[in-house]
């Protein structure tokens, strides 16, 4: 998957773009991990219980320059994509990933593209 200047995850409509005032410590202070090239990447599970290990993660990864990004919902093991969208058997993941992208927003990280 390659960086993209608006990016969103299989299924959702809205789609998110790294915010034009946004720093590099401001992502390191959420929570990314800067990478062996650079870049700053995120995964974190969508489930409210630390416990459980089978929970899908989101993946987002922002490019060293702070203008493009990428971001996915994969299988708790990482390797492989899904979508949380289709119907309603995913709703607790879906509100948090909607809970995670709004707190990105208020962070500073991100903006949400109309």
């Amino acid at each position: 998957m390659s960086f993209l200047d608006k990016a969103t995850v299989d299924g959702s409509k809205t789609f998110y773009k790294v915010k034009e005032t946004a720093r590099p410590y401001a992502f390191k202070d959420y929570g990314f991990k800067e990478t062996a090239s650079g870049n700053f990447q995120l995964v974190r599970p969508l489930d409210t219980n630390p416990q459980n290990k089978q929970s899908p993660k989101l993946k987002m990864t922002v490019a060293k320059d702070l203008k493009t990004l990428k971001m996915s919902i994969t299988t708790s093991n990482g390797m492989k994509s899904m979508n949380i969208f289709s119907g309603d058997n995913h709703k607790e993941k879906q509100d948090q990933f909607n809970y995670i992208m709004a707190d990105m927003i208020h962070y500073g990280c991100l903006e949400e593209v109309k």
